[in-house]
């Protein structure tokens, strides 16, 4: 079972105000949403959380990241928690970019 679908089972009300500040986040206009999406994947792998750093390549990339942006952002984490995020998510993420290219 997926994580958000089991958070929603056993914890409706919670999950529900979990999402209504995910989609505030999201309709704000400080930042584009490519840069939400590169600032949320330097801190999901400063966590060294390849599941869902993979899982926002494909957002990212659809947004118009390019390969290096996403490098980047991973990289950035090197100054704050070390090699974890680079060791843990870089060659998942750069793989998912990768393969999506030699899909079209």
């Amino acid at each position: 079972m997926n994580m958000m679908n089991f958070f929603m089972k056993e914890a409706p009300e919670a999950a529900q105000a979990f999402n209504g500040l995910i989609r505030t986040l999201s309709t704000s206009t400080g930042l584009d949403p490519k840069t939400k999406q590169l600032i949320y994947i330097s801190m999901k792998a400063s966590q060294g959380d390849a599941t869902a750093v993979t899982a926002h390549t494909h957002m990212v990339k659809n947004l118009g990241a390019s390969r290096d942006e996403l490098k980047e952002a991973i990289l950035m984490t090197l100054t704050v928690t070390g090699i974890k995020g680079v060791a843990t998510c870089l060659e998942p993420a750069l793989h998912v970019f990768d393969k999506e290219v030699d899909e079209k």
